[in-house]
């Protein structure tokens, strides 16, 4: 299994938490310091089911100045992503071809 994750993010350690307390040592990776591709992002949508939209945190201070109100393709949502990693939302765990969100921490229990 692998986590997308961020450590100053409270509901990123509570999903790692809950990996490591139900016998499972997941692949982390550090998504702010290794950003990734466009292509990346789009494998995490289609396990995920979602479109990058959907993944998008909308709260962010830059979704806010920079992209909100736009009209935005999925390329470009894909790229502001890639410029602002602290867009994707978290924390995202992945088994084989299937990914949920750790929002809440529980939802990661149907991949264990």
């Amino acid at each position: 299994m692998k986590i997308y994750h961020n450590p100053r993010c409270f509901k990123s350690r509570q999903t790692l938490a809950l990996l490591k307390e139900n016998g499972v040592e997941p692949d982390v990776v550090l998504y702010l310091d290794n950003i990734m591709t466009a292509g990346e992002i789009r494998g995490l949508l289609v396990k995920l089911g979602i479109s990058p939209m959907q993944l998008v945190r909308k709260g962010e201070a830059v979704w806010k100045e920079k992209y909100k109100g736009k009209e935005l393709s999925d390329d470009q949502v894909i790229e502001a992503m890639i410029a602002n990693p602290k867009l994707i939302e978290r924390p995202i765990v992945v088994k084989d071809q299937l990914a949920v969100l750790g929002r809440p921490p529980e939802n990661i229990l149907e991949l264990i």
